[in-house]
């Protein structure tokens, strides 16, 4: 969708965020996405069909390492030279440099299975690691994606004040600082500023997170890429277009980008040490008994080949694709959406969590949470709200509405909805302050303290509250006041307690006030809690969290947690409400907004690496017994075969159990 800040764009959001879901797609967002991954399914089916004629043509193969090239070895070249010319290039030219690389790895693999004449494992090991690299190289420009999400939410035009009093429509670069701007209802703001003339309700979640709609009267400040709801707002604004708030958060996203290092995977750092250590081993069992012990050159070159025949690598480069491809499924049958087997890898790293509230530990929308009551008739109070309440767009005006509704229901009255014929209730929006309206022959005022006061309805409450109030006012009495807060979670409180049986300490970061966060976390169990957060504060804790060498995770839904999720060790979005800046930005995407799914993504994490060491361990324990009977003279070439294959699969076996974890 374009975002020219027009009424259209910001009321067509949610539509448009709809049309992105994959039952609305059409054929042809259809064929885009799956153009890329179709060389990965033919080259799988090239290495099926080559299974199947190797095991056909078994009887025709010989023990030599050059036989003659079957129909079995044309295809599984097919599905290497389709996935894998890339990998294994650059592998040897690594191998060559003598910088042992993980591709280098994989190129030993692959030249060992050929030699051996197993044209299927060779295929089958290139096609699923260059699956797997294909899926890691999607998250790396999750950033990207996320930056350029940020840059549609500010609008391209800006309406000026002319000397002559007109509206002048013009490009928001060519607008300065102080320069005054006119925003409709319905409109994004294009640049931060201060109001000089009107009133309105701002949505500022696509800044702050924060769920309620705050009111904007003149001097109160307003933000780029927030949304102008109910009245139009005249502003002077403060910054140039590259110094907004919102300018901002996409300065430290891509300064988070820069200075994050990127994560080297398991298997990268094994390889670094074991692919040297073979090939050494290798080289010295070849050349060491011929010059020091005078033995014969042919039976120790054979030797030490058939050494490195049964040291290739086929197992462990298997079984650490397959492992994780296992891990990622599992997690999606659980909701989970992990961008690639490094952060699959990571989630069971870490040690503190840092989570957003809104949206996250909460339901991101308010809800009453308190009523007290100044009259002693509730039950007319309610049937009131609950059918002046629902002709109002308002979140908190909904909230007050949905909750007497709920009262209604759940208490006996005898009063009864006015029927069609009895006079329909009269709305009128007063922006950035509330609704009054008239309901048979009384007169209702629904809004903020300023409101009423305004109107000459003078009450005597001294008391603080935390939460977001709204008054009612029934003929020029003050009838009810309403606590409204965004409620935590049924789950919230279970997946934290979870969270801190595994080890994982829980820290609140927030952008409301320090209350606000201080009583969301003593709801949730946290002990350690941090309010008026902007983002680049947000960055600046988790960044200190690291410097004291912790590895901390992230969890967020909002545009503003965007740069602390990719500063994050593990960046975790709510999928279903988060904006798609958290998703890009994010390595793990939890498609219900459940935040019990993360306490299973670490159990899962640290499974699969677990079984990642078991493979490997299994795999090096029967290789270096399989080299010491070579060494003692009693293996050969079709030793190492049965050696190298039945590992593999054994590997492969333990890597699939993966898929059963989320059944337990």
């Amino acid at each position: 969708a374009h975002s020219c800040g027009c009424s259209s764009c910001s009321t067509d959001l949610l539509e448009t965020k709809n049309k992105d879901l994959p039952g609305n797609w059409s054929s042809s967002q259809f064929s885009h996405v799956l153009r890329p991954w179709l060389p990965y399914g033919l080259a799988l089916l090239l290495a099926l069909g080559a299974e199947v004629l190797y095991h056909l043509n078994g009887s025709n193969r010989g023990p030599g390492f050059m036989g003659w090239i079957d129909f079995s070895a044309l295809l599984a070249l097919g599905a290497i030279g389709i996935t894998g010319f890339r990998t294994f290039k650059q592998g040897w030219l690594s191998a060559i440099r003598l910088k042992l690389t993980m591709n280098a790895l994989m190129s030993i693999a692959v030249t060992g299975a050929f030699l051996l004449q197993y044209w299927p494992e060779a295929a089958m090991v290139m096609v699923l690691f260059s699956l797997s690299e294909k899926i890691e190289s999607l998250s790396v420009t999750r950033a990207g994606n996320a930056i350029r999400k940020l840059l549609d939410l500010s609008p391209e035009q800006a309406q000026v004040l002319q000397p002559d009093g007109s509206w002048y429509e013009t490009r928001i670069q060519l607008v300065q600082s102080g320069s005054i701007i006119r925003i409709l209802p319905g409109e994004r703001i294009p640049l931060d500023g201060f109001v000089q003339e009107g009133s309105s309700w701002v949505d500022q979640s696509p800044l702050t997170g924060e769920s309620i709609p705050l009111a904007k009267q003149i001097g109160d400040p307003v933000f780029a890429g927030t949304i102008n709801q109910d009245g139009v707002l005249v502003v002077q604004t403060s910054t140039s277009a590259d110094q907004t708030e919102l300018a901002n958060i996409i300065r430290i996203m891509r300064q988070a980008q820069e200075n994050k290092a990127p994560t080297q995977r398991f298997v990268d750092i094994f390889a670094s040490y074991y692919t040297p250590l073979v090939v050494g081993a290798g080289v010295i069992t070849a050349i060491g008994p011929p010059l020091l012990l005078g033995a014969d050159w042919s039976l120790w070159i054979y030797r030490a080949l058939v050494m490195l025949i049964i040291s290739c690598p086929c197992a462990l480069v298997i079984s650490t694709p397959v492992t994780v491809v296992s891990g990622l499924t599992a997690a999606a049958r659980a909701g989970i959406l992990i961008k690639g087997g490094v952060h699959l890898e990571n989630a069971g790293r870490i040690s503190h969590l840092a989570l957003d509230k809104t949206g996250t530990l909460t339901a991101g929308r308010p809800s009453v949470t308190e009523f007290h009551s100044f009259t002693e008739n509730t039950q007319e109070l309610f049937h009131g709200l609950s059918v002046l309440g629902q002709q109002s767009t308002h979140p908190l005006s909904r909230a007050v509405a949905h909750y007497a509704s709920s009262k209604l229901e759940t208490e006996a009255s005898d009063l009864k909805i006015p029927a069609k014929t009895e006079e329909e209730p009269f709305i009128h929006t007063i922006p950035g302050r509330g609704i009054s309206g008239s309901l048979g022959q009384s007169r209702w005022l629904i809004g903020s303290r300023l409101f009423l006061e305004e109107q000459g309805i003078i009450h005597t409450i001294t008391r603080e509250y935390s939460n977001s109030l709204v008054y009612v006012a029934k003929d020029n009495q003050l009838a009810a006041l309403f606590e409204v807060s965004d409620v935590i979670k049924p789950s919230s409180s279970g997946a934290i307690e979870d969270l801190k049986s595994l080890g994982i300490e829980p820290v609140l970061l927030s952008g409301d006030i320090q209350n606000t966060a201080d009583q969301i976390a003593r709801t949730a169990g946290i002990a350690l809690a941090y309010g008026e957060l902007l983002p680049a504060d947000k960055v600046q804790c988790i960044s200190d969290m690291q410097s004291r060498g912790f590895r901390v995770g992230m969890v967020g839904d909002g545009i503003n947690d965007g740069p602390s999720l990719i500063q994050s060790d593990l960046g975790i979005a709510m999928g279903a409400l988060g904006t798609g800046v958290a998703v890009e930005s994010a390595s793990v995407v939890l498609m219900d907004d459940d935040p019990g799914k993360i306490p299973f993504l670490i159990r899962l994490s640290r499974h699969t690496r677990q079984v990642l060491y078991r493979n490997i361990t299994l795999a090096l324990g029967m290789k270096a017994a399989f080299v010491a009977i070579t060494l003692l003279g009693y293996g050969s070439m079709w030793l190492a075969v049965i050696a190298d294959m039945g590992v593999s699969l054994l590997v492969v076996f333990l890597g699939m159990r993966l898929l059963k974890f989320g059944n337990k």
